[in-house]
């Protein structure tokens, strides 16, 4: 049967292959909303692209959800100088023609978890305001949630600050929320993405599928490792495709790799603000509350999409 499942994201070229790979599996897939959140680019956009992602796989009857426009406490941060100033630049796409839905991203998120017959997969791609308010306002609902798995956090390294990826970083007190809430979540972050850039030989690999969507993928994925470069990041060979490592770990589990670990997101020090914290051997009285993934087959990822891609029109 297919999985229950609810995407909450922020297109970004990333986020749309990771739409894309979603729509693209219904027999793994019961999808039952795209709600999206303030973040790779303001609000209004990332409905914008999400709309049009529907629009290019085909999917009209496919509801979308516009969520908070800001983070909880800190000032809106965006990373238009990666993905372009409308977020889905490097490529000819549709002008979406369903509009919005006009309820709210947190109050739908209640309502179905609420509601579901069975529990409901969460694969989070961006910043987590929606998923934090939505537990605040309604704590009942974390029984409803089979699992989640986010792309956000990092071990080592960040990609905003020294020690913080933007995801986390865009508003850090929601992913406190959301990585102390109990929840069966699996993190995978930088130390993971990194492992799987968009390399010149993957993009065409990718455009040789011939499809509208394919041909899409490859022109945005262009742009995107393009400005990755532009922004001092030669030193991967492509822009790391961070959020379709989220739909692939669910379709195929065994690409990716990790451990059990304590995370914890800090929110108090400046300097240190929106690093994820990452023990596997948890201390001070922590437990384990995440699976933390750290390795990844990048090329049997880029065919798990490719073949995605080659099935949507």
């Amino acid at each position: 049967m297919p999985r229950p499942l609810i995407i909450d994201c922020d297109p970004g070229q990333d986020d749309a292959v990771a739409l894309l790979l979603a729509m693209a599996n219904p027999a793994a897939f019961d999808l039952l909303g795209v709600t999206v959140v303030a973040g790779n680019v303001p609000l209004s956009l990332t409905a914008h692209n999400a709309c049009v992602i529907r629009e290019l796989a085909g999917r009209a009857d496919l509801p979308v959800f516009a969520g908070c426009p800001r983070p909880m406490l800190v000032s809106p941060r965006s990373a238009a100088h990666i993905h372009g100033e409308g977020g889905l630049e490097g490529a000819d796409l549709p002008v979406p023609i369903q509009p919005l839905d006009p309820r709210h991203a947190v109050v739908w998120l209640i309502e179905t978890l609420r509601t579901a017959k069975q529990s409901v997969t969460l694969a989070t791609l961006g910043p987590l305001t929606n998923l934090a308010t939505a537990l605040v306002m309604a704590p009942d609902i974390a029984g409803k949630i089979e699992r989640l798995v986010m792309m956000g956090g990092t071990i080592g390294a960040g990609n905003v600050t020294p020690v913080a990826e933007f995801n986390v970083y865009a508003d850090p007190h929601a992913a406190a929320v959301v990585f102390g809430a109990g929840l069966d979540l699996t993190m995978i972050g930088l130390d993971v993405t990194h492992q799987a850039p968009a390399t010149p030989a993957r993009i065409e690999r990718i455009a040789a599928k011939g499809t509208k969507a394919a041909l899409a993928v490859a022109g945005l994925l262009r742009f995107y490792s393009a400005r990755y470069a532009a922004a001092g990041r030669g030193d991967l060979a492509g822009a790391p495709l961070h959020d379709p490592c989220v739909i692939a770990y669910l379709l195929a589990p065994g690409l990716f790799a990790g451990h059990q670990m304590h995370v914890e997101v800090d929110v108090s020090d400046p300097i240190d603000l929106g690093r994820t914290r990452c023990d596997r051997a948890p201390r001070d009285g922590h437990k384990v509350n995440s699976m933390v993934m750290e390795r990844v087959d990048a090329e049997g990822y880029f065919t798990l999409i490719a073949e995605a891609l080659a099935r949507l029109p």
